[in-house]
């Protein structure tokens, strides 16, 4: 059900931007899931800003280009 951990993207001027993630996701998909898919939660924080949050509904839409990518890595994973 609930998963967390942390991801990092590389930075264009090196080292790495840590965005640590909660995902809750079921075995089926659902209405209320993203895209319809397995997770009904998300969030996403970058040095404890949110970036990105999805609970049953998109709320906070990803903020910048790293929340956009561990997003599609987490829909891989998840989703």
């Amino acid at each position: 059900m609930w998963h967390e951990g942390t991801i990092g993207v590389p930075k264009k001027e090196g080292g790495y931007m840590v965005v640590h993630y909660w995902v809750k996701a079921y075995d089926e998909g659902s209405q209320y899931g993203i895209d319809g898919g397995r997770i009904s939660k998300a969030t996403l924080k970058i040095s404890g800003e949110v970036v990105y949050n999805y609970d049953r509904g998109l709320d906070v839409p990803p903020q910048n280009e790293a929340a956009e990518m561990v997003l599609a890595i987490l829909m891989h994973e998840y989703n």
